[in-house]
């Protein structure tokens, strides 16, 4: 028994972290697997489980299907060989084992709603094999209220059991794409939040075993689920910001970001990076799990999510008019869209300013091109683009007519943008900096 009991905390501690406290994971993608192997790292007792049976045998195999985390696969190698760390596709059967439920699945959108539908499947399974003591902990972002008024009585109508003979918090996952483990194990402190004071004792006690870093209690389940969706929003509404002012670069004749960098010498001044767009699975969804659940006007977070999902056709806009200015027509232009991932260095699309963009210039009528060190470009789903590789995009220099920088990769900086002759660049990262050619850089303006 984990929940309840008044068992105390040392004692539950070193149960924990000597493998006496069964652990399951519900979801082994981008941020469920590395959870999971650090969890069977510090454990040495915990079942992983997911619906994808390739995902299972790798992972059973002692291979980690996600690619681009730095530690991953020789932590996955580790914990499967010496049994830490096990695999399954039967999360019924992983309930019934466990002690501990860490659910770690995508909070997927159906247009601007969200869509609970994985979360739902996993605390469903967990409900059928729910013992009475047992804790379930939710690490997915989920909009506010979801835990207590969703999860728990779900729960407790799966299992048959009365709510207060179970544990339920939610725990927010603050990782980042490319430095998971590094995030987990300590890079910032670890937010817990129960539907009882026993809930959030408990899961404040695991995990201080995990983290190196400090355990922060919220106070409840929806001010710990607050937490990770106002993150989210004030990194939205920052970037709006910076985008709205990116703006007046051309009006006033400025370098915006050269007045950001300078303003934010000020200690009460913190605005953010102009860009094309925000992309990734968290900024974009997070203000919706805000005003979706509220029944409120909220006009600030609703503006600023319109400002950044109209910059990628701020940045069509600079290429038909740097296009224009050079006498050439958008429907008879080749483009270059160099960058499809939402971030620099990661294999990441999802919701991508890339895609809109190149949406934007396809419906102008222009011929467009993609390339990406991080990503196979040429199975990126609804984008309207040819794929090409960085070793194409050199040796075809002198078909472009445009290029756009969407994705502030290193490997952009070392080109020869020369060889692209007469064509025009919009550099929508600043990334860059002089190149020969007639440039517009979102937040500075024409050089």
């Amino acid at each position: 028994m984990v929940y309840g009991g008044d068992r105390p905390g040392a004692t539950l501690q070193s149960a924990f972290a000597g493998g006496e406290i069964p652990v399951a994971v519900y979801g082994l993608g981008k941020m469920g697997l590395p959870l999971a192997a650090v969890f069977a790292d510090v454990t040495g007792n915990v079942t992983g489980v997911d619906v994808d049976d390739a995902v299972v045998d790798a992972v059973a195999a002692g291979e980690s299907p996600v690619e681009g985390e730095p530690g991953l696969g020789e932590l996955v190698a580790e914990t499967s060989a010496d049994g830490s760390l096990s695999a399954t596709t039967r999360s019924e059967r992983a309930a019934a084992s466990a002690q501990v439920h860490v659910v770690i699945v995508p909070t997927l959108m159906e247009e601007t709603e969200p869509d609970l539908s994985m979360l739902l499947a996993a605390v469903d399974a967990i409900g059928e094999g729910l013992d009475e003591g047992d804790l379930v902990i939710i690490e997915s972002t989920v909009p506010p209220t979801t835990t207590r008024d969703i999860v728990t009585p779900r729960l407790a109508e799966r299992s048959g059991l009365d709510p207060d003979e179970f544990g339920v918090a939610f725990c927010p996952e603050r990782t980042a794409s490319g430095r998971a483990i590094q995030d987990i194990r300590g890079a910032y402190p670890k937010v817990v939040g129960g539907v009882d004071a026993e809930s959030e004792r408990v899961a404040g006690l695991l995990y201080d075993e995990l983290t190196s870093n400090d355990v922060i209690h919220a106070g409840d389940a929806t001010t710990a689920e607050c937490v990770k969706v106002f993150e989210g929003i004030y990194r939205d509404v920052n970037i709006a910001l910076a985008n709205e002012l990116a703006r007046v670069a051309e009006p006033l004749s400025v370098d915006v970001t050269r007045a950001i960098e300078v303003a934010n010498t000020q200690p009460f001044c913190e605005i953010h990076d102009p860009g094309p767009g925000v992309g990734g699975h968290c900024i974009p969804l997070y203000p919706h799990f805000l005003t979706d659940t509220v029944d409120l006007d909220l006009p600030l977070v609703e503006t600023s999510r319109a400002v950044n999902d109209e910059m990628p056709r701020f940045v069509s806009d600079a290429v038909v008019d740097l296009l224009d200015e050079q006498g050439v027509a958008v429907d008879d232009a080749a483009v270059l869209v160099l960058g499809v991932a939402y971030r620099a260095g990661v294999d990441e699309t999802r919701k991508s300013p890339t895609r809109p963009l190149v949406s934007e210039l396809d419906a102008l009528g222009a011929d467009v091109w993609a390339a990406d060190p991080a990503v196979d470009v040429a199975s990126v789903p609804d984008l309207a683009a040819s794929a090409c590789s960085m070793d194409e995009v050199a040796a075809t220099a002198d078909r472009y007519d445009a290029v756009v920088v969407m994705t502030e990769h290193d490997t952009y900086r070392a080109l020869d943008f020369a060889a692209f002759e007469e064509a025009v660049v919009v550099d929508a990262r600043n990334t860059l900096g002089d190149t020969p050619l007639p440039t517009y850089t979102v937040g500075a303006g024409r050089q």
